[in-house]
């Protein structure tokens, strides 16, 4: 696909990366010629490369409403925190499976002080939303935990945040949705992100403690999911699912999303951080081989969450997940993660947890739960400067960088 001859090519420099890399999603940075799969996706790349870029200014808010989850993912990170009944006794957190089977990956490393507690539609839940909508600006709040539909009362919560002008959406593995988004949808429930993490019943089994990963439990979710997807569309909810690409051996398993759920439902297909140039080579090779062409991407300042839509020939569309390497100049600056090695995700955005006496905290790292302080607190931070003046510079260097592209 030729270039459109009024959009500007991004800047680059001898070995055709960018002058400042921090513009640029992570796959942008790569050189087109040095893939392994040849011309053809050396031309996706190329195209994908010109295509319009819209900036947004990131204004979400990751609230964790409770700990719980009936899956037991082996690369879980929990949103930092450690799982709270594994941990109630201790003082130094456990990132391996406890008794539940469940991990979090970086609670014996992240400098986190607290347990997860459970968000309740209380007034503390409604304030704690207010004053972060007034002070960062903050509009969408993106549901997570846990699995927030094992919430007894997330319909509640769905509509005490709707009520203070948020968007609602919602990031879930399906286990329990055919009971809770059809009044979650009644309540204001916009979308839910689905993560798919296998295909079939061997395919999720092997991700799961080995306590927990049989197939007939697997084959169990898996129904679970489609039902749930299914229940979401017959109730208006925008349904979309992540899903990870890490090398060309994964092709089959990411074509049986796009050939056995349902149609409506938006794949967002992602890079394994881990495994770099090839994961994102192999994502591009299977974009080219099922003839799919770059419509448009979209960058959202203040935030390293990047994203490129395609068109497929029967006019499905599937967008590429990327990472561009943001970080907040002060509370990053010095931090010892800070390099591509220890720190692949970058800035991601503001977190919101509850501790178990139901008392709010802002976190805006994984790696770094020792940031994360109490709301109160966090409002008259060095960090939540941070936030603020980091947000508005990238907007507008972003908005200059791409120009005419958008």
């Amino acid at each position: 696909m030729a270039a459109e001859s009024n959009i500007t090519p991004i800047p680059t420099v001898e070995n055709g990366v960018s002058a400042d890399v921090r513009f640029l999603p992570t796959a942008w940075q790569l050189d087109p010629s040095t893939n392994p799969y040849g011309q053809e996706v050396a031309d996706i790349i190329e195209a994908e490369r010109n295509v319009p870029v819209t900036v947004n200014m990131d204004r979400s808010l990751r609230p964790k409403v409770l700990d719980a989850c009936g899956m037991t993912c082996t690369f879980c990170h929990n949103e930092g925190t450690p799982v709270a009944n594994d941990n109630k006794e201790r003082t130094t957190f456990l990132s391996i499976a406890g008794v539940s089977g469940r991990v979090s990956v970086f609670s014996e490393t992240n400098g986190v002080n607290f347990l997860p507690g459970k968000m309740m539609p209380d007034e503390r839940f409604v304030e704690s939303l207010v004053v972060l909508r007034d002070g960062l600006g903050l509009d969408e709040l993106h549901m997570t935990g846990g699995e927030p539909t094992l919430h007894p009362e997330l319909p509640q919560l769905v509509a005490a945040a709707v009520a203070q002008g948020y968007t609602v959406k919602m990031t879930s593995n399906g286990e329990n949705g055919t009971r809770m988004i059809p009044p979650c949808a009644e309540a204001g429930l916009s979308k839910v992100n689905f993560s798919i993490f296998g295909t079939t019943p061997e395919e999720l089994a092997a991700v799961q403690n080995t306590r927990y990963g049989n197939t007939n439990l697997a084959a169990a979710k898996i129904k679970a999911l489609h039902r749930s997807i299914a229940t979401a569309v017959e109730h208006g909810v925008e349904v979309g699912a992540n899903i990870v690409m890490p090398d060309i051996s994964h092709v089959d398993r990411i074509r049986r999303v796009l050939e056995e759920f349902e149609p409506q439902l938006s794949v967002r297909i992602l890079p394994d951080l881990d495994a770099g140039a090839e994961s994102h080579y192999a994502i591009y090779k299977f974009l080219a081989d099922l003839g799919a062409v770059p419509l448009d991407a979209s960058i959202d300042a203040g935030s390293s969450n990047a994203r490129v839509r395609y068109a497929l020939p029967d006019g499905r569309e599937v967008h590429f997940k990327q990472i561009r390497p943001t970080r907040m100049p002060e509370t990053c600056g010095d931090c010892s993660l800070n390099n591509p090695d220890d720190c692949k995700e970058g800035y991601y955005g503001v977190r919101l947890y509850a501790d178990q006496a139901g008392e709010y905290k802002v976190g805006v790292c994984l790696q770094r739960m020792d940031l994360t302080m109490p709301i109160d607190e966090f409002t008259g931070s060095a960090v939540y400067n941070d936030v603020r003046t980091m947000r508005e510079q990238e907007y507008a260097d972003l908005t200059a960088f791409y120009g005419n592209r958008q």
